[in-house]
Order: C-alpha cells, then structure tokens, then sequence
C-alpha cells in the first residue's frame, strides 16, 4: 500500500521509516529539504519538496493513491487544511492529523477527522502517572461518543464477575491488564487484586462509570454501616 506523510520532523520521520520497514510506499512532504536527512540512506520511500496543502505538492506525493494520510507538521493549521483535503478532495480513507490545540482536536474530531492532540494526550499520561489510580483516558472515537479509559478498581470490585461489573456499570470491559500481561475477558472471569480494567462507555457516562469503579461498591458500602 501507498502512505503519504506530511511533515519530516521527529513523528513525520519515525512514523515515515516505520511504513516503509513493514515493506509498504511511502511519500514525505517537507518545506526543509535538509529535513529529509532524518530518513537515513537506507529509506526506500520517495521525498517531496513543497507545501502540505498545495495540490501540485500533493500530486507529485501520489496522493490519490494512497491508503492513508498522516499530516504531523508543526503547524496546526497546515496538518488540518491538508487533512481535510486529502478527505474530501482526494477521497483518502484514512487521514489522520496531530493538532496541538486539544480545543480544536475536540472540533476537528467531530467533522470525522480523526486527530492526535498532542498536548491533551501528554497531559492525560502524565497526570495518570502523577496520580495512580487515577483513570487514564486511552482512546476516543472520532465522533467523541464513545471513551474507553484504565482503571484500577478500588478493592470491594474484587471478585465481582465481569457480567456483573458492566450490568452495574453500564460500561463494556474491553480488556484487562493482569500481571503484566493483556487479557480478553470471558463469561467466567472475576475480577482480581492487582487487574487493570481497560472499559468503555458513553462519554456523557465517563465521569459515573469512573466514580462507581474509584469507590466502594454500594451493596459493600451498606454492608459497612
């Protein structure tokens, strides 16, 4: 398959030598010629000199070939125009950009482009770090309904069957994290001392879910009065 990246910095570069190691195409666009340097001479895709969002550019980058378009320049606004085109003009199926305004990632994300805010993500995973225990948001749909975070259960969820955990909850346990090692629930599991429970839920029910699974079941609670 074809892939064509915009920007040829640290993401653009690393991003650009990984495709072209799984054996696909690749195209790089970059303003800096000397940005191409970061490839490396054992690169076997093809650079491109020009704008991200001029169409000449993004001709000569093959475009309407590709599968996907990654735009993660330094600029906000070139990676978003350039995203869009390649959707709406080129018909690219899958178009990614990096924003780092998380206000205009949330705008962006609901137009059906998907993006990367890079500073809301870093925060998320610093602040995860900072607090443990804390739910850390891993992943959310373009339309922003759907969030899916991890979470450590506070200790009266132990032993409760994962049926039971998402009847009363509301949120679907997509996997779990036990001993180091990610696991698919079945219809048998329980929930275990140390497990980190990767679920998702409706966005509108994201603070609810992560209050219920933060603290004392209510039926432990009432067992405590």
């Amino acid at each position: 398959m074809h892939f064509v990246i915009l920007g040829c910095g640290r993401v653009g570069s690393l991003l650009a030598r990984r495709v072209d190691a799984e054996g696909h195409s690749v195209a790089v666009i970059d303003q800096d010629p000397d940005a191409f340097e970061r490839l490396g001479d054992d690169f076997r895709g093809s650079t491109v000199v020009g704008i991200g969002f001029d169409r000449d550019t993004l001709d000569r980058a093959r475009l309407r070939e590709a599968a996907g378009f990654a735009a993660v320049s330094s600029g906000d606004n070139t990676n978003i125009i350039a995203a869009r085109i390649a959707r709406e003009q080129y018909e690219v199926r899958h178009v990614v950009a990096r924003i780092y305004d998380p206000r205009r990632a949330e705008v962006y994300e609901r137009l059906g482009i998907a993006t990367v805010a890079t500073v809301r993500w870093t925060t998320a995973q610093v602040m995860s770090r900072l607090l443990p225990g804390r739910p850390n948001r891993e992943y959310q749909d373009v339309s922003g309904l759907v969030t899916m975070v991890s979470i450590a259960p506070e200790p009266s969820w132990v032993g409760v069957p994962v049926a039971e955990l998402e009847r009363r909850t509301g949120a679907r346990l997509v996997h779990l994290t036990r001993d180091g090692e990610g696991r698919l629930p079945t219809a048998d599991s329980r929930v275990q001392d140390g497990d980190l429970l990767h679920v998702a839920a409706a966005t509108e029910d994201l603070s609810r879910v992560e209050s219920m699974l933060s603290h004392p079941r209510e039926d432990q609670a009432e067992e405590t009065l």
